[in-house]
């Protein structure tokens, strides 16, 4: 396959596949809003995430199945639903907490490299039968283009997250939106899977 050509079919596969990650990146940008290092802190979890999708899909494609066996991918939503289990008991507990003066919650790397991790099922799921078409050269574009494009992933979040009327929406509503927007990602991602027989 012509270099070029994986190159353009990785970015709509990409986009494809990760569109839906702009809302919970933005999010995180809303939660860590004002506190310091929110944005390194996103983009060093939605890389060490994205790099375990892309490692995972590979060795998967290469016939390491024991590795991740596609019945334990529904699995992964337990991570972000049980992330937004947390961060709505924090809300409540904190509910009468004056935080008008909060300059943001800490976002921690390894929550955002969590939740793109376990979003990833899907990813998987695309990116295997795509690679075990594929030879290492296309492969390896894919990889690059991916891991390009995951920066630019991270851009748009943050550009969509600092719109003043969205982010006024964000800031006023993060609390709830936060661990909704988690719980419903965690139960679509068992419910899709078939995850406990759903």
């Amino acid at each position: 396959m012509d270099l070029a050509v994986a190159a353009l079919q990785a970015v709509g596969l990409f986009l494809v596949t990760n569109i839906d990650d702009i809302i919970v990146l933005s999010l995180f940008f809303a939660r860590g809003a004002g506190a310091p290092g929110t944005t390194a802190k996103i983009i060093a979890g939605q890389y060490i995430g994205f790099g375990g999708i892309l490692i995972a899909s590979v060795l998967v494609a290469l016939g390491a199945s024991a590795f991740l066996p596609e019945d334990a991918i529904p699995y992964f939503g337990l991570i972000p639903l049980l992330l937004g289990l947390y961060a709505a008991w924090q809300t409540w507990r904190n509910r009468g907490d004056d935080d008008d003066d909060d300059p943001g919650k800490a976002v921690a790397v390894w929550t955002v490299a969590a939740v793109t991790f376990a979003n990833g099922g899907d990813n998987i799921g695309v990116y295997v039968p795509v690679f075990l078409t594929v030879g290492p050269a296309a492969i390896a574009a894919y990889a690059v283009v991916f891991l390009a494009l995951v920066a630019v992933l991270v851009i748009a979040a943050r550009y969509v997250a600092t719109r003043r009327p969205i982010a006024e929406v964000l800031e006023r509503w993060e609390h709830v939106l936060f661990p909704l927007v988690l719980i419903g990602l965690g139960i679509v991602i068992l419910v899709e899977g078939g995850a406990f027989g759903l």
